[in-house]
């Protein structure tokens, strides 16, 4: 999917990456994203069951507005294509986590490890965290390679939104 638009509200841009808000042109993208299987393994989501609940989700998303962050589009600014998503995520005990799903094409190209150091760049120097998390299943090795790659470190398993066998890790502003 290509992510062409007249607005595309861009928040962050890498040497390859742009990362946006979420627009309804996203939706295709986002459904096929997490129709797959093989993305959707360690994730503890439920997949959309057609695009029009993953327009739906879009159009509702209100994470932007409610707290200055949020999870973004990101798309290869080579050939304009959607890849994924990554962005910072405030949950309601007041932890920020990154997070990230890319289609499975673009994966071991370094985009997610690009896009999270973009993120957390972001979430230093604009938003003034002082920590932010990374959690994922304790089997999805892949993805604690990104938050080693990042910079965070172990810090505990405990469940996580469907996953049981969760790893949190964790960075600290310098």
């Amino acid at each position: 999917m290509k992510a062409t638009g007249r607005n595309n509200r861009i928040v962050l841009e890498t040497e390859r990456l742009l990362l946006r808000e979420f627009l309804p042109l996203d939706a295709d993208s986002f459904y096929f994203l997490n129709k797959d299987k093989d993305v959707m393994q360690y994730t503890g989501d439920r997949a959309f069951e057609t695009i029009q609940e993953s327009r739906v989700f879009i159009e509702n998303y209100d994470a932007y507005q409610k707290t200055g962050m949020g999870r973004w589009t990101v798309v290869e600014k080579a050939t304009g294509e959607i890849i994924g998503w990554c962005g910072l995520k405030k949950h309601s005990n007041e932890m920020i986590d990154l997070g990230y799903r890319f289609h499975k094409l673009y994966w071991n190209q370094g985009y997610a490890t690009e896009a999270s150091r973009a993120c957390l760049d972001y979430g230093w120097n604009s938003l003034k965290l002082h920590c932010i998390i990374g959690r994922t299943a304790a089997d999805n090795l892949a993805s604690i390679r990104v938050l080693e790659k990042i910079g965070m470190t172990f810090w505990k398993k405990a469940p996580c939104e469907g996953i049981e066998n969760s790893v949190y890790y964790r960075i600290y502003s310098t």
